[in-house]
């Protein structure tokens, strides 16, 4: 039977290097590690998304019926809030999630960026990668914590980027998440990459905190993974969304991957793609 499929986090390789982007690069050989790392069949499959109609060809050809291109603005990475808009504009398959740094931008510069991304760019929500600014900033810094309102405000959800590739592993500590969700207790947070390896902590956020989701997307199939699946097949199955987080893992072998965890049948739905139309208010 097919299933709508939401993929809550996508990135064509042709964006950056560091994405894959130009054989013969150290970044390429690193985007080949970490899909080796996290299970990738084919440590090369991201190459077919060196060109944009590779890169929705491999979606449609996954079965996946949207992928949320995940903009970035970290001093090492940006994906621009434009370019994230130009690149999903009447494309059904993709949907735009943009991105502020109030470290670069100023806390004026960012709110207005989060007004222009959401208000006139129409992208879904605001990515917030604290944990890989310079310095590095902890979720609930003081700094963060207009962003935070202002999504809030704008009814739209923040995701937040963490994981063991943080510079600083202290970064990827999730206690402040808990802290960010009692203090905004309407605001959706999405957490990229599922805090792994810290999961029992993210999940027991997640149980105090509704408001928090997780999208443990590659980082599922890794040691110490299966709590994510426990919880989802019991109180935390409105709060996990599917992810694959290409071009690090291989979309088609996600899915596959994914359906073979041992997910109750009940909770597919809302897993795949129920979950990722409440937060990001689709209607596909």
């Amino acid at each position: 039977m097919s299933r709508k499929i939401i993929d809550l986090r996508s990135r064509p390789a042709f964006l950056h290097d560091f994405y894959g982007a130009t054989p013969g690069t150290p970044a390429y050989e690193g985007a080949k590690w970490l899909n080796r790392r996290v299970g990738s069949k084919d440590d090369e499959h991201f190459t077919r998304s060196h060109t944009l109609d590779g890169f929705i060809a491999e979606i449609h050809d996954a079965g996946i019926t949207a992928a949320a291109v995940i903009g970035r603005d970290t001093p090492g990475v940006s994906t621009s809030n434009d370019q994230v808009a130009a690149l999903i504009a009447g494309r059904p398959e993709l949907i735009g999630v943009g991105s502020v740094d109030p470290q670069r931008q100023g806390v004026a510069g960012a709110l207005a960026e989060v007004e222009r991304a959401v208000g006139r760019l129409g992208l879904k929500g605001i990515n917030l990668e604290p944990g890989f600014l310079a310095p590095a900033l902890a979720f609930d810094d003081p700094l963060l914590l207009p962003v935070y309102d202002a999504c809030d405000q704008f009814g739209v959800p923040v995701f937040l980027m963490s994981g063991p590739t943080t510079p600083d592993p202290a970064f990827n500590d999730p206690a402040p998440v808990g802290r960010i969700a009692r203090d905004f207790p309407n605001l959706t947070i999405v957490c990229h990459h599922g805090f792994w390896p810290h999961v029992a902590e993210i999940v027991g956020i997640a149980f105090r905190h509704p408001n928090v989701h997780l999208v443990p997307d590659m980082y599922l199939f890794l040691p110490g993974s299966r709590l994510y699946v426990e919880a989802a097949n019991g109180f935390l199955r409105d709060q996990l969304l599917f992810g694959t987080s290409f071009p690090f893992r291989a979309m088609k072998q996600t899915v596959e991957d994914f359906l073979a965890l041992g997910f109750d049948e009940a909770v597919l739905d809302g897993l795949l793609s129920g979950n990722a139309e409440r937060v990001l208010k689709l209607d596909l």
